[in-house]
């Protein structure tokens, strides 16, 4: 028995348990997260840069990939660290920093996507309303609320988590600090139903988040069955329907993750889960959310060749 005054130090789950795998792991991860890091940092410095793009969409976009760059960079360096020099270590305050970091991003970034969604429906449902309803001055006020709930909820998960005590020693069931994890440690399930608490009030604010999105397509969907032509029928499902599959896959997981029932749970399910819903997004959503866009190709285009130019 151990309480959390004696932990200084977490252990993290093994990616794997060979020298070879981990070192395999290693090179994943980082080709994983030079991706994320190349394609989030793309779009940031083309919206900042170019003027034309300084639109409510491409705005988003930006504050999109910026929560990419924050959940990407918060766990796989540590992951990448662990692999490469065979090693489970956390320290006490930096899993808290972790877990609140980790916590800060998604959280934000789920609201963004909520609010991207949203100016997708206005934009293509009610395109006379747009200048209205999503005008220059709406865009920050919108934006600066999705962090400040970001950085609440991650307040709140981490001030209660860390408080309470914990006697189940320090092996984490996790490549990197996250709620349900530390939460095994607790000494009583009672002392928990705080936490518990919080994670249903994030689960019923996530839900109407989700059920929003999904009336915004399903709004976006009338409105391209109403376009005469199959090409530009085909053109917007091509466009609308990734989205929605990065989007399901990034709130399935999550759910799955905080909301499974203990009996189902196994660390080998617990590993996949937690890579789809914190490695996998911020690799994909620059793809799947540029990858049609001419402007933004053509930002990114001419911001490679002035940096060529000068040099």
């Amino acid at each position: 028995m151990s309480n959390s005054s004696s932990i200084r130090h977490f252990l993290l789950l093994a990616l794997a348990d060979t020298r070879q795998l981990q070192l395999l792991h290693f090179c994943l991860l980082l080709g994983i997260s030079l991706a994320a890091l190349l394609a989030n940092g793309r779009i940031v410095s083309a919206v900042a840069c170019g003027h034309h793009l300084h639109t409510p969409m491409f705005f988003f976009l930006l504050n999109l990939a910026l929560s990419d760059l924050g959940s990407i960079c918060t766990t796989v360096p540590k992951a990448m660290h662990n692999s490469l020099w065979d090693t489970r270590n956390i320290s006490y305050t930096g899993c808290a920093a972790q877990l609140f970091l980790f916590l800060f991003c998604i959280s934000a970034e789920f609201f963004l996507l909520a609010i991207m969604y949203y100016d997708r429906y206005v934009s293509i449902c009610k395109p006379l309303h747009y200048g209205t309803l999503l005008g220059s001055r709406a865009c920050a006020p919108m934006a600066a609320a999705a962090w400040a709930i970001g950085f609440l909820n991650a307040l709140l998960h981490t001030a209660n988590t860390f408080s309470l005590p914990l006697c189940h020693g320090n092996a984490l069931g996790q490549f990197f600090c996250d709620v349900s994890p530390v939460l095994k440690l607790t000494c009583s399930n009672s002392s928990s139903l705080r936490e518990l608490g919080l994670v249903a009030v994030s689960a019923c604010l996530g839900l109407g988040c989700f059920v929003f999105i999904v009336f915004s397509y399903g709004q976006i969907f009338r409105a391209v069955l109403r376009i005469p032509s199959d090409q530009g029928q085909h053109k917007a499902f091509s466009t609308c329907l990734p989205h929605l599959a990065v989007v399901s896959l990034f709130v399935s997981t999550i759910w799955i993750a905080y909301l499974k029932p203990p009996s189902i749970s196994s660390p080998s399910l617990d590993l996949v889960v937690s890579v789809l819903y914190s490695v996998v997004p911020p690799a994909l959503n620059p793809l799947i959310y540029s990858l049609r866009n001419q402007e933004l190709k053509a930002a990114v285009w001419g911001l490679i060749t002035r940096c060529f130019q000068k040099h």
